[in-house]
């Protein structure tokens, strides 16, 4: 008899250890699959079989978004990113979907133990709607870039860390685990290790060059992060901390100067990292690059991710429409 709480453990270990997943990633994984096993009252692998999961399913399209473990908590993805739910409307497919996801992938270990179970093939993933983007147009982008527009320290660092996710379209994690001599300015592109530990090529603008020299030129610090926080500043009243006072900046407080500059500029509308990223990625796609390279630049694992851009994307239909449409 295979003791699933053991085996479930080593499969941690093994994505630790032998996959090279990063603790978040396991972290998600052991607390989808405890709640499984829980739920199911689960003690060997033998007794996970086509009923348990469907019920399973059920039980989990049944749980209110308030419940426990969910609501303002939102449960994160497998990979660390946190998915919406529904407030009163129960959870939303995708997060039910990592649940099952982390029993595929659970499943595909024990299959490849030869440890008998059921069959990973047997997991199918709910059915999801088109995922919605937070866009920015054109002109909302350009008033937040350029919102920073002092010559001080502070602007610099806030212009080059905007600019830069613009032009490269990284992660807000990637770029705060940036150092600074991970860039080759002369070069202008530079390596970056993303979601799974996989290494992609991104490229910098000359407009991100250029205010990235100039941020590098007025720091006088000696730490190696690219971007920091910044040394308490002197006032009349006496003595300002600025955002997250020394040592590398965080997610969050990359998230809140972005936000910061979104309200400066005028807009309306919720403004994140990841929104820039969008802007990154519609704006190759407008101006023609296909679909592959896009999906490399953003270091998307599969090319179905980077199709939810399309949509919003294709020109040459808007065209047609424009030529074809209601000519009589």
């Amino acid at each position: 008899m295979a003791d699933i709480q053991k085996l479930k453990r080593e499969f941690l270990e093994y994505l630790e250890i032998e996959k090279g997943r990063s603790l978040k990633t396991v972290e998600n994984y052991d607390r989808y699959l405890t709640r499984l096993i829980k739920q199911a009252d689960l003690k060997r692998t033998e007794d996970l079989t086509d009923e348990v999961v469907r019920t399973f399913r059920l039980w989990l399209n049944r749980q209110p978004a308030s419940a426990r473990g969910y609501g303002k908590a939102r449960p994160a993805s497998p990979n660390g990113n946190r998915p919406g739910v529904d407030i009163g409307l129960g959870l939303k497919k995708n997060t039910q979907n990592y649940y099952l996801i982390a029993l595929r992938v659970f499943l595909k270990y024990l299959a490849k133990r030869e440890i008998k179970s059921l069959v990973p093939d047997r997991i199918e993933l709910a059915k999801t709607p088109a995922r919605d983007l937070d866009l920015i147009t054109e002109a909302e982008l350009a008033r937040l870039l350029s919102a920073p527009s002092g010559s001080d320290i502070k602007d610099l660092r806030d212009r080059a860390l905007m600019e830069l996710l613009f032009s490269t379209g990284l992660r807000v994690s990637e770029l705060c685990r940036l150092d600074r001599d991970s860039i080759n300015l002369a070069r202008e592109e530079f390596s970056v290790r993303g979601k799974g530990e996989k290494v992609r090529l991104v490229f910098i603008s000359d407009g991100a060059k250029a205010i990235l020299k100039n941020y590098l030129a007025k720091r006088k610090d000696l730490d190696p992060a690219m971007f920091v926080g910044l040394s308490p500043i002197s006032t009349k009243r006496g003595v300002k901390k600025n955002d997250n006072e020394g040592g590398r900046l965080t997610p969050r407080s990359v998230e809140r100067i972005v936000k910061h500059y979104a309200i400066k500029a005028g807009i309306s509308k919720r403004v994140t990292p990841h929104t820039i990223r969008h802007s990154f990625a519609t704006d190759l796609l407008q101006n023609g690059a296909d679909i592959r390279s896009v999906q490399m630049m953003l270091g998307h694992a599969n090319v179905s991710t980077t199709q939810i851009y399309t949509h919003v994307t294709d020109k040459h239909l808007r065209e047609i429409h424009k030529k074809f449409h209601n000519k009589k």
